[in-house]
């Protein structure tokens, strides 16, 4: 490498990148992100999957680390995933090893030895999620205030997967508590994917520093001249998708994303009938199944692993030479993250295969297409009102500390934005025992104890809740979970019979006490079911879908299938959309507003409409006889909140901590889309007769299902 390409870079760090892993130069990510790190201030460091993030972040850290001679715990490297820890453990354990330090691991499946042995001598950088760092808080044999007095550099990999859900939101306030601990402004270097407002993001993980003047930088890849194949076609089943992927690209490495889980089985099962050598990997299959899929395909070069989101994130399986999706994406940006895991090696290019089995997803794929072609991607919004995770983090407190004062959360949260009602959830927390005061200190009361408390408070450290699964046993092999409803709902011989990772299997018997299916292997196929949910679309991507029926073509090669596809779904969805405006329609018990601007924009409006009889999807409303065209756009949707029911607080975790409307406001802001809602009740409206804007049920339903 030339001067020029590594200053600042320490010596050590700059002869191993050179003499040991060969490297010639940095990329230019890891080029221009060595200034900004090195100076100290917050980064946020995007690029493509496989795009080198990890060593723009660490190689400067690595290098501070030598220079100004830290000794002890002084980096924290979190991901959201534990695959992904285990992934990057070997990786960045051997380039610190460079200048003699060390690198712990911990996690949920990390022992108690080893856990040990880092309190004991504790490492120089400790990889780990939220959640562990929130256990070593709160655990009595943890001496939390030693442990993280040294913290001077975080690294949040896949920030974007962290900034979208409420993990996000745990996380921040964790890094607030251990900033106090340590006493210093922690340096945040945020790793992620394309996102559209990295800026916000990146003001986003400042955390409470963000208003203090604190500087930041965004370093983004430097646009380079990437080829990228991307072709939509159209199967109409997994028989079909699998007959394709077996005949196309005979030879290479093939990765395939797939929606849902059963999907996933289902697709693994037809490609090893065919011949194909053929992995799996996804959320419910046990983490040993999932390693040896994941290594085997890395290790392998005429193979296909099919998974779902679980290998969407930075999990490294090696060169690829294609990406095949199933269906679509949730979003453009999911489709960026799979894109990017090909044209790594020079002179190659980016490619997607879609194959689409029904017409909905199909629709959905040409969409995201046509927003990509034009630039567009999803910005990343941060859940709002996350009042549950405040009175999470007054509970956790109270663990950490045994006690704090009644005014001093403050001190710990800094002015955190979603600690503003802070002061109302705890005095509901101190109504209802969740605290009890001592002479004004307050710390866990027997409601906490008895919400909470099992082992050792362990439904507090995560901000997410697991589904119960039940475990499949074969002898002594774990293959991985399955919902019950995949045992409880099939009848006659399908109830005796499983689809986990790729192979058939036959119920031997079940232990409901123990959650527990012990199962042979047969040859036949079986079936397997997960619960779905419909997906609340976009916005963006629900009007991106009537603007290709209105005729819109994504610039991407299109298979005959494909392109015949997209007429006949013109030709029956023709009366749902008009080039004038939005259509409505009467229905013969009222009317249908196909206002194509997803669920939350629907729900929207009809809170502004204030009746309880209209009902709506992410494509239509349908709207009761006493409303029409006049009263629509008497609407008012601005401060309009989508009607939550009060049993739906159940859902949102550590709702318990809450005061019921405060719960329920939580959910309903979560639910509304303003922004969306003023676009469709301000639109101009077509008005057609009884007929004219109905189509076909199937074509209809196109909300979709998944269960990842």
């Amino acid at each position: 490498m030339t001067g020029e390409n590594q200053a600042g870079l320490n010596p050590a760090v700059e002869y191993h990148v050179v003499n040991t892993l060969g490297w010639a130069d940095l990329r230019p990510l890891q080029r221009a992100a060595i200034a900004p790190v090195l100076s100290g201030d917050d980064c946020l460091l995007i690029a493509p999957t496989a795009g080198g993030k990890t060593e723009a972040a660490f190689f400067p850290v690595l290098s501070r680390m030598e220079d100004e001679e830290w000794r002890g715990l002084y980096v924290l490297y979190v991901t959201p995933l534990r695959a992904l820890l285990n992934n990057l453990h070997p990786r960045i354990e051997g380039y610190a090893s460079w200048v003699g330090r060390r690198v712990g691991l911990w996690h949920g499946d990390v022992g108690n030895g080893p856990r040990k042995r880092i309190l004991a001598d504790r490492p120089d950088v400790l990889l780990t999620t939220p959640e562990s760092l929130e256990s070593m808080l709160v655990s009595r044999r943890v001496d939390h205030r030693s442990l993280f007095a040294d913290v001077r550099v975080i690294i949040i990999d896949e920030v974007h997967a962290f900034a979208e859900d409420d993990r996000g939101w745990h996380l921040l306030a964790v890094l607030e508590r251990i900033q106090r601990l340590a006493g210093r402004p922690i340096q945040r270097i945020g790793l992620s994917a394309t996102v559209g407002n990295p800026d916000e993001m990146l003001r986003w993980a400042q955390g409470s520093q963000a208003n203090k003047g604190r500087p930041g930088h965004v370093v983004r890849e430097p646009a380079t001249d990437v080829a990228v194949d991307v072709t939509l076609d159209y199967v109409g089943s997994v028989e079909n998708a699998a007959e394709v992927i077996s005949r196309l690209h005979a030879g290479q490495k093939r990765l395939v994303f797939c929606e849902a889980r059963k999907i996933a089985e289902e697709l693994t099962f037809e490609l090893r009938s065919r011949g194909v050598t053929t992995y799996v990997s996804h959320s419910s299959l046990s983490a040993n199944e999932r390693r040896q899929s994941e290594l085997a395909f890395a290790e392998s070069r005429d193979c296909v692993i099919v998974a779902t989101s679980t290998l969407e994130l930075g999990v490294d399986i090696g060169d690829l030479d294609r990406v095949i999706q199933i269906d679509a994406p949730r979003s453009v940006a999911s489709f960026l993250q799979r894109l990017g895991r090909t044209g790594r090696r020079p002179g190659s290019t980016r490619n997607m295969l879609f194959l689409a089995l029904e017409p909905p997803h199909f629709l959905r794929a040409a969409a995201i297409l046509l927003l990509w072609t034009r630039g567009y991607v999803e910005p990343v919004v941060p859940p709002p009102a996350p009042r549950h995770i405040a009175a999470q983090q007054l509970l956790a407190l109270a663990l950490q500390e045994g006690q704090f004062g009644a005014s001093s959360w403050r001190d710990w949260f800094g002015d955190l934005p979603f600690m503003a009602d802070a002061d109302a959830i705890l005095a509901y927390l101190r109504e209802r025992e969740f605290l009890v005061d001592d002479g004004n200190l307050l710390f866990i009361g027997p409601a906490a104890e008895k919400e909470f408390g099992r082992k050792y408070f362990m439904d507090l450290l995560s901000s997410f809740t697991s589904a119960w699964e039940m475990r499949v046993v074969a002898g002594r092999r774990e293959i991985g979970t399955v919902s019950p409803l995949a045992i409880a709902a099939p009848s006659g011989e399908d109830a005796r019979h499983l689809l986990l990772a790729g192979w058939a299997w036959r119920i031997e018997s079940i232990d409901w006490d123990r959650h527990e299916i012990l199962v042979s292997e047969q040859p036949e196929k079986a079936r397997v079911q997960w619960p779905s949910e419909p997906i609340a679309e976009s916005f963006a991507l629900v009007r991106a879908q009537r603007e290709v029926l209105l005729g819109a073509t994504p610039e991407v090669d299109l298979s005959r299938r494909a392109s015949a596809r997209i007429e006949a779904l013109r030709a029956e969805m023709a009366g749902t959309v008009d080039p004038a405006g939005l259509v409505l329609a009467d229905r013969g018990v009222g009317m249908r507003l196909w206002t194509w601007g997803g669920w939350r924009a629907n729900a929207t409006v009809i809170a502004a409409l204030g009746n309880d009889e209209a009902t709506g999807d992410n494509f239509c409303i349908n709207l009761p006889q006493d409303v029409d065209a006049v009263a629509l756009r008497a609407a008012d949707p601005k401060g309009a909140l989508p009607t939550v029911a009060p049993e739906a607080v159940d859902g949102l975790k550590f709702s318990a901590a809450l005061p019921l409307h405060l719960a329920v406001s939580t959910l309903a802001e979560r639910t509304a889309d303003e922004a969306g809602a003023v676009d469709i009740l301000s639109s101009v409206l077509v008005i057609r007769g009884q007929g004219e804007g109905q189509v076909a049920a199937n074509v209809h339903d196109l909300h979709g299902n998944g269960d990842g």
